[in-house]
């Protein structure tokens, strides 16, 4: 009898484990911690669209990409014409609506690449967190995930040449928030605008601490949790005007910074840690001066090594990086994809590939998946030797980066949301 209750103990025990790692959530930009790194073994490689789970049309357009937690899928999407952005929340087993929430805004310049909808939301077990803006006020807002507004900000005006992209993330009580905006390469009549790293409560929306940021160009970098050997977490991010920054979360003070021009130009790409370092990356639309850096964090910061554009390495500006254990890939809004040894700064490989690319990658296993601009998903073999190993046309066009929760994979076109993938736990 006492072998039977042990027995019966392990197979709930496992069947537990099996649903959590099966169940992974992914609650902000790029998943857990920004990582961009989920499970999912019943996700295929090649597909057609026979293959779907489900395919759903998505009010308005946008390259704000799906959260997930559960059975809910939630993203942000928004009228091209008249910016009205709409909160959505989707059913993860058929596509169906579970909810969506409709708010008026006023139409903006925006760059020719952008959207009213490129804001990733972030997500827990009790809300959902979704940022737009114009010119004259920056929205945050939380709702259930019955889709009742809990709270909503007004966080002032908004400065861009672009447009509104950047997306907030929680640690544990406080929802998280970059708030970067422009002060150079203003029109006559424009004002610098305030950039700050902000934190909330999230359970009520009032501000715990907000710290001022060097402002100069405005940069979409969203931050990361660093976990050190030794010490609290850090909260980790670049810009131009502060580099390359650590506060801790919890009280927004300073732990380290490493600046004196270390980005040049605009910082996109969100940082990640790989072999105890940490890469950001610098850049802009001529491409050709884009570079990454590979920091060694602590009290004294260093540059371990750059590697700059060139005919063995391209450095991206938009798409972010992806890393399998020492290993460290990038992809180039032009078309090429690398491999590098994270700790040495090695270049595995340098391969053209034939896409371009805003969106970022993920990591399911071994395989990386990317779509390109034309909504073809490619997947690469994510190991030291360039492989191809799919290329799967969506049918229309996106700029938005995939999530991977309950085994399959959900894939944003500009107007459409499709599940691919094993069945939800």
């Amino acid at each position: 009898m006492q072998l039977h209750s042990r027995f019966l103990f392990l197979c709930i025990a496992f069947i537990t484990i099996s649903h959590c790692a099966n169940g992974q959530e992914w609650t902000r930009f790029r998943g857990p911690n920004g990582t961009g790194i989920g499970n999912g073994k019943a996700i295929p490689t090649k597909w057609t669209e026979a293959d779907y789970n489900w395919k759903v049309e998505l009010p308005g357009i946008g390259h704000s990409c799906p959260v997930v937690w559960g059975d809910k899928v939630f993203l942000l999407s928004a009228d091209p014409e008249t910016a009205t952005r709409y909160a959505i929340c989707i059913n993860t087993k058929d596509g169906s609506e579970y909810w969506s929430r409709e708010y008026k805004s006023e139409p903006h310049h925006l760059h020719t690449r952008s959207s009213f909808a490129s804001s990733t939301p972030a997500v827990d077990s009790e809300r959902v967190y979704m940022a737009w803006s114009t010119p004259k006020e920056t929205t945050l807002k939380a709702f259930d995930h019955a889709g009742k507004e809990v709270w909503s900000l007004d966080l002032g005006p908004w400065q861009s040449q672009h447009g509104f992209g950047t997306s907030p993330i929680i640690f544990e009580d406080l929802l998280i928030l970059h708030n970067s905006q422009q002060a150079n390469q203003l029109k006559e009549g424009e004002k610098p605008g305030e950039s700050t790293m902000m934190a909330f409560n999230r359970k009520t929306g009032a501000e715990v601490w907000s710290v001022p940021l060097e402002s100069m160009n405005v940069c979409y970098s969203v931050p990361f949790i660093y976990e050190p050997k030794s010490g609290p977490p850090e909260l980790v991010c670049t810009s131009t005007g502060n580099g390359m920054f650590s506060l801790d979360p919890r009280t927004g003070k300073t732990n380290w910074a490493l600046n004196d021009g270390l980005f040049e130009m605009r910082t996109v790409a969100s940082p990640i840690t790989v072999s105890g370092l940490i890469f950001g990356s610098t850049g802009s639309g001529r491409y050709a001066s884009n570079y990454i850096v590979a920091v060694l964090p602590g009290k004294k910061p260093e540059v371990k090594y750059k590697l700059k554009n060139s005919g063995s390495f391209k450095a991206p500006y938009v798409p972010c990086y992806i890393a399998k254990e020492d290993l460290v890939f990038f992809i180039y809004d032009k078309g090429f994809a690398s491999c590098v040894d994270a700790a040495s700064g090695k270049i595995h490989w340098n391969e053209r590939v034939p896409g371009n690319f805003s969106g970022s990658p993920v990591r399911v296993d071994d395989r990386i998946f990317i779509v390109d601009e034309d909504g073809v998903v490619f997947v690469f073999a994510a190991d030291k030797q360039f492989k191809i190993l799919a290329q799967n046309d969506l049918g229309e066009p996106s700029r938005s980066t995939p999530a991977v929760s309950g085994g399959r994979l959900y894939l944003r076109t500009y107007s459409h949301l499709i599940s691919i993938g094993g069945k939800s736990s």
